[in-house]
């Protein structure tokens, strides 16, 4: 059966691989095309310098609509399934409610260019409405291509106007499809995915449902430790092969962490890097920094810890850089395994820089509790 799984995945790898090869080599041939009506011969390598450079700043124009109008869609059909606002985001950019206002905050996640997050309404019989919430960006995307088409038509085609309005609509094909069609990328499921995943279980409807829930929770104030323990009961390992059922795992370890139950954290973050999980890599790298930051606080072997800091590791770190629990491990590894005061004292500095505008001030409240704890056990005043 897990064979069959296997293949039955790499089948659609592979089909989706294929897809967006024939995608990208329509929309090339097409830009080519348009391109050379743009340049046409003659013109001065200045100009054509010129009009260059303004294609390129569409291209980005029209890409960055694009993720708003994907963003947008998500909240407007998630309005018109139950849901309540809760976040916007674009880029680090993020507006969130907080005490009934909307306030500005900051906040990096790689492999995203933006996220809506909403609360969700309550289930019944151990359901709620997920897909429309889940495609919706997908949806808006596709139908603003669309409605460029005739658009497009009607303009001379030799004119800035005509190229931007090209490019809309390539932009919301490939962010459409390529969100839509279900996907596993190097670090997040996509929307298609997640649709998909959401489908095949009541578990794993209650965990997406845990998992905004949560979000609603942090918003207001309240520390992973102080949340409903039924919401961080440890799925069993067939379950997590779900990829959204996995994540309640990863919660869970996460609830550890906040609690101080190091001994029981380690071994189920251990736990989790070894059984075979529908984990997103970004969440398995957050918990390979949680595992380093155990072992350091812990028995310190200066081994284990270099075979788990990766390169593969400092790359996701590096793209996570001002992500808190990045921070604090970069604080914990300079002062017990480098012993350099200066650089845990510079990674203290970039985060107290990024907790000015972090969504969620507890969360950053027990980051700094892991700090201290790591301070201590460099002075010797703690023994974990």
């Amino acid at each position: 059966m897990a064979k069959e799984k296997k293949k039955q995945t790499a089948k659609g790898h592979l089909l989706s691989i294929c897809f967006f090869t024939v995608i990208g080599v329509i929309l090339g041939l097409a830009m080519i095309s348009f391109v050379e009506w743009q340049l046409p011969e003659g013109i001065a390598s200045s100009e054509k310098a010129y009009r260059i450079c303004v294609m390129l700043v569409l291209l980005y124009l029209a890409f960055f609509i694009h993720i708003v109008l994907h963003e947008a869609g998500h909240l407007i059909f998630g309005l018109m399934s139950g849901y309540q606002f809760s976040s916007f985001r674009i880029g680090s950019f993020m507006l969130m409610k907080e005490n009934g206002k909307l306030v500005h905050r900051k906040i990096k996640i790689a492999g995203t260019g933006g996220q809506c997050l909403m609360v969700p309404p309550e289930m019944e019989n151990g359901k709620f409405p997920v897909v429309l919430y889940n495609l919706g960006g997908s949806i808006v995307n596709l139908v603003v291509a669309a409605l460029m088409i005739p658009v497009f038509l009607a303009v001379d085609k030799s004119s800035i106007f005509a190229l931007f309005f090209f490019l809309l609509i390539a932009m919301g094909v490939i962010t459409g499809l390529s969100n839509g069609i279900p996907m596993r990328t190097n670090t997040i499921d996509n929307d298609g995915y997640n649709a998909i995943s959401l489908g095949k279980s009541k578990e794993a409807m209650r965990a997406f449902w845990i998992q905004m829930k949560t979000n609603e929770q942090l918003t207001k104030g309240i520390r992973t430790k102080d949340m409903p323990e039924e919401w961080f009961e440890v799925p069993s390992d067939e379950s997590m092969k779900n990829p959204m059922v996995a994540t309640i795992g990863v919660y869970a370890a996460s609830r550890l962490m906040d609690q101080h139950r190091f001994e029981e954290g380690g071994k189920l973050i251990n736990h989790l890097l070894e059984i075979e999980t529908g984990m997103v890599a970004l969440h398995r790298n957050l918990l390979i920094c949680d595992q380093i930051y155990l072992e350091l606080i812990g028995q310190n072997r200066s081994d284990r810890v270099e075979e788990l800091y990766t390169k593969e590791l400092k790359k996701f770190m590096k793209a996570m850089k001002t992500f808190p629990s990045v921070i604090r491990l970069e604080y914990a590894y300079n002062l017990l395994e480098k012993h350099d005061q200066d650089a845990a004292a510079k990674s203290m500095e970039t985060f107290e820089r990024v907790a000015a505008t972090y969504p969620y001030p507890n969360d950053i409240n027990t980051e700094r509790e892991l700090m201290e704890i790591a301070a201590k056990v460099y002075a010797g005043e703690a023994n974990v």
